[in-house]
């Protein structure tokens, strides 16, 4: 058994880890109207942040590593599993209530994974070619734009498209990191790898986002709504130009698997209750009271 299997495992309880820390912070911090790089600045001034972002960093690299063998497909499906150890610890830690609705989507999303997990075959990635390179730096562009416009959204909504938006972002970046995961020596081909570069601008982007996203609504819908857009470009791209492969005859597990993961994770973001929220100055026009569930 390759050792990518374990990376996998850990890097699921990081995630979730990470997810919860820096949604206190997050809930914490007033809300940021801009898509600025300052937003990160003030998150940063909270050590759950600060310990959220090292759960994130830690996650990042085994990630990194479990796609050196694994394809994209489980692995960025494997990230949703986070929100699962996240929703427990919420509920665990910080008290939250979940719906009987969100609780059936977990499992569901549980039973994605493992469908995902049987059918997946370890195998290394193919090399990335020039036009790919451009392209996921045109894609990086393109996020950026997105997140300037969509951060004038507020609560539920500006909570989905934001999140949306980081898991595009975090996908180009696991995109990225699959055929530079390959590389097994640091030199100084690596570091002039063009792939590296995009991985950490993207991973920014992406974080910038998903802390945007997190201060408008629901933790749960936030990361639902970028893992679900992390996953399918992804899993799509490592199998049609990465090398990525299944084990023969077992192409309906992973179908299965991907869409129950799917489904589990746009169901999530569609039922989610919000955990906190921020209210928002608006003079001429008072907001409006957003119903938030007793913790």
């Amino acid at each position: 058994m390759t050792g990518g299997w374990g990376f996998l495992a850990a890097m699921v309880v990081a995630y979730g880890v990470a997810n919860l820390l820096q949604s206190i912070a997050a809930a914490n911090t007033d809300l940021h109207q801009g898509f600025s790089p300052r937003l990160l600045w003030r998150l940063g001034q909270h050590k759950a942040y600060l310990f959220g972002i090292g759960f994130q960093f830690a996650a990042f690299a085994l990630a990194f590593l479990a796609r050196r063998d694994l394809p994209l497909f489980l692995v960025q499906s494997a990230v949703a599993a986070g929100l699962g150890v996240t929703a427990v610890l919420g509920v665990l830690v910080l008290k939250w209530k979940l719906p009987t609705t969100e609780i059936l989507l977990l499992a569901l999303l549980c039973f994605g994974l493992a469908g995902l997990i049987i059918s997946a075959e370890p195998m290394p990635s193919r090399p990335m070619g020039s036009l790919g390179v451009a392209l996921l730096a045109l894609a990086l562009l393109v996020i950026a734009l997105g997140g300037f416009f969509a951060v004038r959204m507020h609560g539920a909504p500006g909570s989905v498209v934001l999140g949306s938006l980081a898991g595009l972002a975090f996908g180009a970046a696991a995109v990225a990191s699959r055929p530079l995961a390959s590389v097994h020596h640091l030199d100084g081909f690596f570091l002039a790898d063009p792939l590296l570069y995009l991985l950490v601008g993207h991973s920014v982007v992406g974080q910038l986002l998903l802390g945007l996203a997190m201060q408008r609504g629901s933790t749960t819908a936030a990361v639902a709504a970028m893992d679900a857009a992390a996953a399918v470009p992804a899993a799509v791209i490592g199998l049609l130009f990465l090398g990525d492969s299944i084990h023969p005859g077992r192409e309906w597990v992973a179908a299965l698997g991907f869409v129950g993961t799917l489904a589990s994770v746009i169901g999530l973001s569609y039922y989610a209750e919000p955990q906190h929220h921020h209210e928002i100055s608006q003079p001429a026009h008072p907001p409006l009271r957003e119903h938030v569930p007793a913790r």
